[in-house]
């Protein structure tokens, strides 16, 4: 398809659902384009959430981290991997206790549910993105699972992208204590169908009217797929043209990154 007509098709969207790593930033990077494409989005009331798989941050210190950047959006247009798992805890086992191995997003969305934490005997040990990850926080994890505490990951990512590079995600950092103890953790992120459910109820738009921009193919483009929702794969995160190929299934559009849409 000719690129301007899919430029057009885009922006006659209703509703975006746009991931943020790698798509908005690389770690304190505002990547090329976004200011545009932000501006435009308010200019054209349209409908918009800013959905990462990332559990470190709060929506107040998301907030905090554009407006730095030069971008200034309310901070309920956030939806974290940290608030999905935290309603959907919630909803399992309602004040309940849990171990936790992961930063202030998590920690604070995990409190605003009613949970408390336990590092006796907790219902679940929940496992996020973090840098401060210990060997011993590591041992304490194993033990608890063993004893009986419910393996549970904020996102299936093992990788983000960071601005030197990549680093080890919650999946890459929970793998050691699923090999220890022969349990396979319960990812709420995407792909999984229940952050995508919710994220189409905040927009509150037919997924007709609605797009999923992401750099991953394994995560934003899949959950779209599934999701019934039109994907958008920008280039300017972890997936590449070369690496499209590598999955059995495809995008709807690809653009080099945000500012395209408006360019």
């Amino acid at each position: 398809m000719e690129l301007e007509k899919i430029k057009m098709i885009i922006r006659e969207k209703k509703g975006f659902i746009s991931d943020m790593d790698g798509v908005i930033y690389h770690g304190d990077r505002l990547l090329p384009g976004v200011k545009n494409f932000v501006k435009w989005l308010k200019k054209e009331k349209k409908r918009f959430l800013f959905l990462t798989n990332s559990s470190e941050r709060t929506p107040r210190e998301l907030q905090e981290k554009l407006h730095r950047m030069g971008i200034d959006v309310d901070r309920t247009v956030f939806y974290t991997s940290a608030l999905a798992t935290a309603q959907f805890l919630a909803a399992q086992k309602p004040k309940g206790t849990a171990f936790i191995i992961g930063e202030a997003g998590l920690i604070n969305a995990m409190y605003n549910v009613g949970y408390t934490m336990n590092n006796v005997d907790p219902d679940y040990v929940v496992v996020g993105d973090t840098r401060n990850y210990s060997y011993e926080k590591l041992e304490q994890a194993v033990n608890l699972v063993l004893k009986g505490a419910k393996l549970i990951g904020t996102n299936p990512d093992l990788t983000g992208p960071v601005e030197n590079g990549i680093a080890p995600a919650t999946k890459a950092l929970i793998a050691p204590i699923e090999l220890a103890t022969g349990k396979k953790a319960y990812f709420v992120g995407k792909p999984n169908p229940l952050m995508m459910r919710i994220a189409k109820r905040k927009l509150a738009v037919r997924r007709e009217d609605a797009i999923i921009i992401g750099d991953r193919m394994d995560t934003d483009i899949i959950a779209g797929i599934e999701s019934e929702i039109d994907t958008l794969l920008v280039l300017s995160g972890i997936s590449s043209r070369e690496t499209i190929r590598e999955f059995p299934y495809m995008p709807k559009y690809v653009l080099n990154g945000v500012g395209d849409i408006v360019s």
